[in-house]
């Protein structure tokens, strides 16, 4: 039996070549449902941001929309879609994603693994840091933490202790007895974030802070529509939720928030339209009608509204739909 600890464990699982579970053709839609695919609205939310980050910024010749951990390209293209004409025309569309270029992606629509650099607009990745490897560790009989390791089975056993710079992450961030040890997560969208010039990085993920840590940690996995126990041999997703008051970048304003109020400020409402467009638009009050379920379902507290979003803007004001929420604020460098 091999034994290694998580976080290459994951890596393996999930992104190898020869079958990993992000490598697979039906993409994660095959496997379960994100805000991306739950309503049209979403995508015409995240428009709307970025056209604000375009006022914000001055409307610059060139303006980047990155779409980090982008799937099959879904959120990519219902942006572009949603953009009035002139915005669409001064925008660069990048997708960044391990699988391959998707057939029938549209033409301008630059796809691969790694982000560009020194872009100017908006970086987007949404369940993304959910799905960046990461090794678990669990506190021996001494209290001292080890790191977990991982049989293809799934099978657990104590390794060796944690180096200097997870113990310290630990001790900071999460001192429990069962950790999600999330530094490369935060490496990972300090790269995000670094890889703006001046813009906004937003990040949307099941997430919990510091004094909401889950005793017994939250890795789990899925597949086909189901929750499923995080075996490592790639026939399933592997996914942990992310601390993203850790992940936060130094001396970048930010604002932690859920995505019921992130969406509501960007227009997304679950208000029924009135009775009365029944009588006079009945065609109009049927979509009306679908289009507030969608939103509902959108920023439902007990499902999808409860993401959390990591906003931070890098050398830009605050778009105005942001500005007014309560949280913002910059964290020492």
């Amino acid at each position: 039996m091999t034994w290694m600890r998580w976080r290459p464990a994951i890596e393996h699982a999930l992104y190898r070549p020869d079958g990993g579970f992000y490598r697979r053709p039906e993409g994660p839609a095959g496997h379960f449902r994100t805000s991306v695919h739950a309503s049209a609205r979403f995508a015409g939310a995240v428009a709307r941001l970025l056209a604000g980050v375009d006022a914000a910024l001055g409307s610059p010749d060139r303006l980047a929309f990155v779409d980090v951990g982008a799937g099959r390209g879904e959120l990519t293209v219902a942006v572009r879609d949603a953009l009035p004409a002139e915005l669409r025309a001064r925008v660069a569309f990048h997708a960044v994603e391990f699988a391959d270029r998707p057939a029938g992606l549209p033409d301008g629509i630059g796809w691969g693994p790694e982000l560009p650099s020194g872009v100017t607009g908006l970086l987007f990745a949404n369940e993304w840091l959910d799905n960046v490897p990461l090794d678990l560790a669990e506190r021996d009989e001494d209290g001292q933490l080890r790191y977990l390791e991982v049989a293809p089975d799934g099978y657990e056993r104590l390794g060796e202790p944690l180096d200097a710079d997870d113990a310290a992450w630990a001790a900071q961030w999460w001192p429990g007895e069962r950790v999600e040890l999330g530094g490369p997560r935060d490496a990972a969208w300090a790269g995000a974030v670094g890889a703006l010039e001046r813009g906004l990085a937003v990040a949307v993920d099941y997430a919990h802070t510091r004094d909401t840590r889950p005793p017994f940690g939250t890795l789990t996995g899925f597949r086909d529509g189901r929750e499923t126990a995080p075996v490592p041999d790639g026939s399933c997703d592997l996914t942990a939720h992310v601390a993203l008051d850790a992940a936060a970048v130094p001396a970048h304003p930010v604002l932690l928030t859920t995505q019921r109020t992130a969406l509501r400020a960007l227009g997304v409402s679950g208000a029924r339209p009135p009775l009365a467009l029944a009588s006079t638009d009945p065609a109009g009050y049927l979509r009306a009608l679908g289009g507030a379920g969608e939103a509902a379902e959108l920023t439902d507290p007990a499902g999808l509204g409860a993401f959390h979003w990591l906003v931070q803007a890098v050398r830009m004001p605050v778009p105005d739909d942001l500005a007014g929420l309560p949280g913002w604020q910059t964290l020492p460098s």
